[in-house]
């Protein structure tokens, strides 16, 4: 009987084993600076990527899957879907914000300019660098970016707005793309709202 139980004890950690996701090993920047390290990315000109979405304002919560297109000067397109349903679509185009439904500053802030940002996180301008322990802290005018100091990794920024708000990102999840890591999951907050991003595939694109 005890060999039976102890049989199926390891066949049952091997189904387990076999079904965890693989941990993924990020490269170590050893020697390089970080300034090398976001120029290397300041050909990316745009992305595209599918997503799950969750969106929460209070005790108000949307689910759905999603793709965006956007561009390093801010312009996008962003649709979300639910069962197959379009239900919600918003764009930016020269700081021109339209959506369908329409929707107050807020969630049009969080959703763009917020999202521009959290993509794009290495796109900073005139930022000084302060060095702790376990990582970077860069900070321009606006932003501040946290940033693994191994592996380059980003792990959180805030953005401040001009109504004196404050956008809230945090990094999850490393993954890889050809050449690009990236988080696939991001969570970006903005007083009573919330969007979790969980990245299902990704596409960088390269030039003008």
């Amino acid at each position: 009987m005890l060999k039976i139980v102890s049989t199926l004890f390891l066949v049952i950690s091997l189904l387990l084993a076999s079904c965890a996701r693989p941990r993924v090993e990020m490269p170590v920047y050893e020697g390089v600076g970080v300034r090398d390290v976001l120029d290397s990315k300041k050909n990316i000109s745009a992305i595209e990527t599918r997503f799950s979405i969750s969106y929460e304002k209070g005790d108000t919560a949307m689910k759905g899957d999603g793709v965006v297109n956007i561009s390093q000067n801010g312009n996008m397109n962003m649709r979300v879907y639910s069962f197959g349903f379009l239900i919600f679509q918003i764009s930016s185009e020269d700081g021109v914000i339209k959506s369908s439904p329409p929707v107050d500053r807020g969630k049009a802030v969080l959703l763009t300019y917020g999202l521009r940002d959290c993509l794009f996180w290495w796109d900073l301008k005139d930022f000084d660098i302060e060095e702790k322990e376990n990582s970077y802290v860069l900070r321009d005018p606006a932003r501040t970016l946290w940033i693994d100091r191994k592996t380059m990794f980003p792990m959180r920024q805030t953005i401040s707005l001009e109504d004196g708000k404050e956008l809230d990102m945090s990094y999850e999840d490393p993954e890889k793309a050809g050449n690009v890591w990236y988080p696939a999951k991001i969570r970006i907050e903005l007083s009573r709202y919330s969007v979790t991003l969980k990245i299902k595939d990704i596409s960088f694109i390269t030039g003008s």
